[in-house]
């Protein structure tokens, strides 16, 4: 069964599922600087902070149809809160060992990131278009609270990085109950067997042509008119042949066997999956892909080289490190604005908004090399127009798939064009760590060595 307009309940939750599942990766990000310091390239954090999430979403929609959505929920929670709880009780230095120990737990929370994305969208495709909306607005709004609270807590309240970090490790609670207290949990076994189709029965042969009814009834009781055809059938085969002699079986033969049309139906079922995934490249995956690498490459290889003197009356600021933070905090308010605008504007062409993503990183990228935008707040003003591009295309890529994908395709689609955005991090966590180290090398070589200040 499919539920839809299923009300407040189901909106909250999901709205829930989004903000608490990207919120820690959000946070992350955000103190980059912090974790690793100065000296180490943002992009290795961005890539611990995605590349294990990637790599879940490559390989799980093929088999976590089978995990139930309760177990799934209690896994995600204990791999973020670990990964938080490492990250904050790692030694407060930038030595190799303590930044180690902090990647170890970037990692864990990312691989909870990586299959809550993909398991909390698929689940929307038992709930509806509101369930979507609300989900999307959840991740716009886990970048505007991750990003906004770090910068408050840190910044404003002067916290230091482990107690901010320490504080945040307990976020995940909010999943956990909002699952198995918030969520509507009618029908429980079609949510936790979400991929499984319901058995069809079908008409078995008959040696009487003029018969036509099944052996078994749809409700699986047989009729008196059944068991009259079963017991012909039988008296012909007795009479047809004697009974063959049967060799001995080799033990162990069923299971060798069972074992066989197993990995038989499994490898039917991967090759159709991959076949469905081609399908969904062109018009879903490519555009959704596009707008990351775009953004994620602004956010993580040029933002950090996007300062000014602080002696300049126009900037707002007293230290260097100040700058990343609060664009990463203004990217995420127009995330979380774009993500929350379906219930009032679509957009059905993908690529638009992906190509004027690729002209904001050019045109930060120019200003990076050539300095020639007057002060901060223009920045501020294409990092805001940059998280909505790539909000608009997230949320209306997922809801493209809910309107003209096949309902028997739909939960997977959703599912696995979630990989999209990974790999579109990762290979902006690799182009970052490239592009910062150069930026930063050209600035100072003609006299603007903000970036070895922070």
């Amino acid at each position: 069964m499919i539920f839809r307009g299923t009300g407040f309940r189901t909106c909250t939750a999901f709205w829930l599922f989004g903000l608490i599942n990207n919120v820690l990766y959000v946070i992350i990000l955000t103190a980059a600087l912090d974790l690793v310091g100065p000296n180490v390239p943002k992009g290795a954090v961005l890539l611990a902070d995605v590349l294990p999430s990637f790599v879940t979403k490559l390989i799980a929609p093929y088999f976590i149809q089978n995990v139930p959505y309760p177990a799934r929920v209690a896994t995600f929670f204990t791999l973020s809160t670990c990964g938080m709880l490492l990250v904050a009780l790692s030694p407060d230095t930038t030595a190799g060992s303590a930044i180690a120990s902090k990647m170890a737990g970037v990692v864990l929370a990312s691989v909870s990131s990586g299959g809550g994305e993909l398991s909390f969208l698929s689940l929307t495709h038992y709930y509806g278009h509101s369930s979507l909306a609300a989900w999307a607005s959840g991740t716009g709004a886990a970048g505007l609270v991750g990003a906004g609270a770090y910068v408050l807590a840190t910044t404003i309240l002067q916290w230091s990085v482990k107690s901010t970090l320490l504080a945040f490790s307990f976020l995940p609670l909010i999943m956990l109950a909002s699952f198995f207290l918030v969520l509507p949990h009618a029908n429980m076994h079609s949510l936790t067997r979400s991929g499984k189709k319901p058995v069809k029965y079908e008409t078995l042969p008959r040696d009487d042509p003029e018969s036509s009814s099944p052996i078994v009834s749809a409700d699986g009781i047989q009729t008196p008119d059944e068991e009259e055809g079963l017991l012909q059938q039988s008296q012909q085969q007795r009479t047809a042949a004697p009974p063959k002699i049967q060799a001995p079986r080799r033990p162990g033969g069923a299971a060798s066997r069972s074992i066989s049309s197993t990995l038989k139906t499994a490898f039917i079922e991967f090759e159709s999956n991959l076949v469905r995934v081609r399908g969904l490249f062109f018009p879903y995956m490519l555009p959704l892909l596009l707008v990351y690498v775009s953004e994620y490459t602004i956010n993580q290889g040029v933002a950090p080289t996007l300062l000014f003197p602080l002696s300049s009356p126009s900037t707002p600021f007293k230290y260097y490190r100040s700058f990343y933070p609060t664009y990463n905090a203004i990217y995420q308010v127009g995330v979380f604005i774009a993500r929350s605008s379906t219930p009032w504007i679509r957009f059905h062409a993908l690529y638009p908004p992906s190509i004027l993503q690729c002209v904001n990183l050019v045109l930060l990228a120019l200003h990076a090399v050539f300095n020639f935008i007057p002060n901060v707040y223009f920045v501020f003003g294409v990092v805001f127009w940059e998280g909505l591009l790539g909000g608009l295309v997230y949320v209306n890529t997922f809801a493209e798939i809910t309107d003209r994908v096949e309902i028997e395709d739909r939960e997977f689609s959703l599912g696995a064009t979630s990989v999209s955005d990974s790999a579109g991090v990762c290979i902006a966590g690799f182009l970052s760590m490239a592009v910062e180290v150069w930026l930063c090398k050209w600035q100072v070589r003609h006299g603007r060595d903000y970036c070895q200040r922070v």
